[in-house]
């Protein structure tokens, strides 16, 4: 391991508690934790995450003290946080903002594992966590954008919850259970305030085993090579440390764009007006980060049908270490999976530009070539492109990646 040798405190105090709970280690550990020296700034986002993750968690603790969970107070407590609280105009665009940010990065963060292979083994482990982390998160963001009780929110509840009942036998049930009754009301505010606040904290549980899960297999990097001697690492302080200090900057610049300028440009105006079950909206969307899935959803004409696609659009995540069957892991040595991944990145895209229109005409038409070409790329594309496709040779080491600019000469393993 590169770094410095762990050293016990010197005093009798600092001893006494070095013997008992050896914390001084394990922050060594991270600090000397050996990390592949040509990770580039794609490998941030996680990082990023993290902060996210920790600015949610506080605001959303702050905004809880002034909220009201009922239905007929909900909406004033959260004009009341806007107008009468102390910054609580800078507190609530924070936390509704932060949300988008959030899933802004782990989009990135899951389109970096997914190009450079950071899925295969022996990390599917890692990846199953991580992608048990993004269910998590839409559970929690879907909960919290209820919590507001204006239209949309209203409305979105009703809409995504009702989905169950397409489950057979127990659809009815779980519908009931999560309404708290037999309609959207205040038992179904206070379920999803309840859960709004605990799911972060399982956030973070899943967050700490997701980064000791990283470190027993070690990072992936972007010639994804296993590393091989001192020569391929660095410690990940001050190097990286300091780098993903420089990104984290740069997305908070971009985040305090939204908040002090475009507080409102990724939500829905009509949120603003108080929930009224007697008038429906015109067109009910979710927030732009859950499109693409509601445009999978709203493609199928079958509602059971609809809701599997959806579903099965994100947990067929869970087994993408064994759809792909390429021995490379980096996409940057695969020619024709690097093609194939951009054209699933510009369907992906273009599901959430689907998602937010109306379910008619060619919107439908186009919504339906594009999942099934989604489908199509796990289970059909990835498989074969692992036995037809011609790797380019890896280089022999990180460190020759990076340090020499020979060609590289070891054959695809």
């Amino acid at each position: 391991m590169s770094g410095h040798p762990h050293s016990q405190p010197k005093s009798a105090l600092g001893r006494w508690f070095y013997e008992r709970l050896p914390l001084s280690d394990l922050t060594s550990h991270l600090m000397d934790y050996p990390t592949p020296r040509n990770l580039n700034y794609w490998w941030t986002f996680g990082g990023i995450l993290a902060m996210m993750l920790v600015i949610q968690i506080v605001t959303g603790i702050v905004l809880v003290m002034h909220y009201t969970a009922h239905v007929d107070m909900a909406f004033a407590s959260v004009e009341h946080i806007m107008r009468d609280v102390n910054y609580g105009w800078l507190l609530r665009y924070l936390h509704a903002n932060g949300a988008s940010m959030f899933f802004v990065a782990v989009y990135i963060h899951i389109f970096r594992g997914m190009y450079y292979g950071s899925y295969k083994a022996p990390r599917e482990v890692l990846w199953m966590i991580g992608v048990l982390i993004y269910l998590v998160m839409m559970a929690t963001a879907f909960m919290g954008y209820v919590l507001p009780w204006g239209q949309m929110s209203f409305w979105g509840a009703k809409v995504i919850t009702n989905l169950f009942s397409a489950i057979p036998f127990f659809g009815e049930a779980i519908t009931t259970w999560l309404w708290g009754g037999y309609a959207v009301d205040n038992p179904t505010l206070n379920r999803f305030f309840s859960l709004h606040y605990l799911l972060p904290f399982v956030l973070v549980g899943l967050v700490v085993l997701h980064i000791w899960s990283l470190h027993v297999p070690g990072n992936n990097n972007p010639a994804g090579i296993t590393v091989r001697g001192g020569q391929d690492t660095l410690p990940f302080h001050p190097y990286f440390t300091m780098k993903d200090s420089f990104a984290t900057v740069v997305f908070l610049m971009v985040l305090a764009a939204f908040v002090f300028f475009l507080p409102n440009y990724l939500g829905h105006a009509i949120n603003y007006q108080e929930a009224d079950p007697l008038v429906t909206p015109a067109h009910i969307v979710p927030e732009w980060y859950y499109l693409p899935f509601y445009a999978i959803l709203r493609a199928i004409p079958d509602k059971l049908g609809g809701v599997v696609a959806m579903f099965g659009s994100i947990l067929i995540l869970f087994v993408l270490p064994w759809l792909d069957t390429s021995r490379v892991r980096s996409g940057t040595y695969r020619p024709i999976f690097k093609q194939f991944f951009w054209v699933f990145v510009i369907v992906c895209i273009g599901l959430g530009y689907l998602g937010s229109k109306p379910p008619e005409g060619a919107y439908v038409i186009w919504a339906r070539i594009l999942t099934a070409y989604y489908f199509i790329h796990f289970l059909v594309i990835l498989p074969l492109l692992g036995l037809l496709e011609s790797p380019k040779p890896l280089p022999p080491s990180i460190a020759d990646a990076v340090l020499s600019r020979k060609k590289p000469t070891v054959p695809a393993e």
